[in-house]
């Protein structure tokens, strides 16, 4: 899996985010999930270490990754791949 350049992967993680601000039913999770408020989502949009958390979180449940993909029109590997660009994302280890 080759990741994406850093600036890619940030994009793809803000249209997360703002995907995810627009779904009613799975940002209330995200908030209590992560202890995030609605003012970090303002606050926090353009740091990649909260951007990485908003992709861990979608990449926790198929349906929501592929909810995802699918409104934005992004291949299905493109997430895990703009992860892997953010901080942290080589450690990830989904075994």
């Amino acid at each position: 899996m080759t990741p994406l350049s850093r600036d890619s992967a940030e994009l793809l993680a803000i249209e997360a985010l703002s995907w995810l601000v627009g779904n009613d039913d799975l940002l209330p999770t995200f908030l209590g999930a992560t202890g995030a408020t609605e003012a970090d989502l303002r606050e926090r949009a353009r740091d990649a270490d909260f951007l990485a958390s908003v992709l861990d979180f979608l990449l926790m449940d198929d349906a929501w990754i592929s909810a995802f993909c699918q409104s934005a029109d992004y291949k299905p590997d493109f997430p895990m791949r703009a992860r892997a660009a953010l901080p942290g994302g080589a450690e990830v280890n989904w075994t």
